[in-house]
């Protein structure tokens, strides 16, 4: 038996992945959560087999979710479910240890067989998603991500600052090292670019 995790922040979306795998002999839908904290306190509680995530969630993303399990060697195989087919995403996704990339607008049955797959250890990722992941690069770091996410957000530079424990200086240089790298005028353009790469 497959013990499984849900981590999806629209609850509909979220009802509809439970009652579908609900329907497989051989899967557990063990529990939900509505955010990335709240996944995080469920499979440190209930040690599913399998978390499948979305990416875009209140608090921590599916991505720091894939991360954070990955640092504390948890035995847990993360699946990404979502709408984002954006190469910058699949290969960060891989970085953090992911075993399975998959979109919502799959057929249903190909859920149920990728969780199949990756319970074994395999993985399942797009294939087409796959061959773009490795065309081009993320140039940012983590720190410039995090930075210009918090910018494309409306904070200021000295918000930002405080809220990652940081010099206001030092938030200045994050940020135009990131608008350099990303060839752009200002900091709305690069949090622009770095959304539809999928960097952040």
């Amino acid at each position: 038996m497959m013990r499984v995790l849900l981590a999806e922040d629209q609850a509909m979306v979220r009802g509809a992945l439970a009652a579908l795998l609900a329907l497989e002999p051989d899967i557990e839908v063990l529990g939900s959560a509505a955010d990335g904290e709240s996944a995080w306190r469920e499979v440190e509680r209930l040690k599913p087999d399998i978390l499948i995530s979305d990416i875009e969630m209140p608090g921590l993303t599916g991505l720091e979710l894939a991360q954070r399990i990955q640092r504390h060697e948890l035995p847990v195989k993360v699946v990404i479910v979502t709408t984002f087919a954006r190469s910058g995403y699949l290969r960060r996704a891989l970085d953090a240890g992911v075993s399975g990339y998959l979109l919502k607008d799959a057929p249903a049955e190909k859920l149920a067989d990728s969780l199949r797959l990756v319970h074994r250890g395999g993985r399942a990722i797009d294939p087409e998603l796959a061959l773009e992941a490795w065309t081009e690069a993320d140039p940012l770091n983590d720190r410039e991500r995090q930075v210009l996410r918090l910018a494309g957000e409306g904070q200021s530079a000295g918000e930002i600052a405080h809220k990652l424990n940081l010099s206001h200086g030092t938030v200045r240089n994050y940020l135009s090292e990131a608008i350099g790298k990303l060839g752009v005028a200002n900091r709305i353009e690069a949090y622009r670019l770095a959304r539809q790469k999928g960097w952040l």
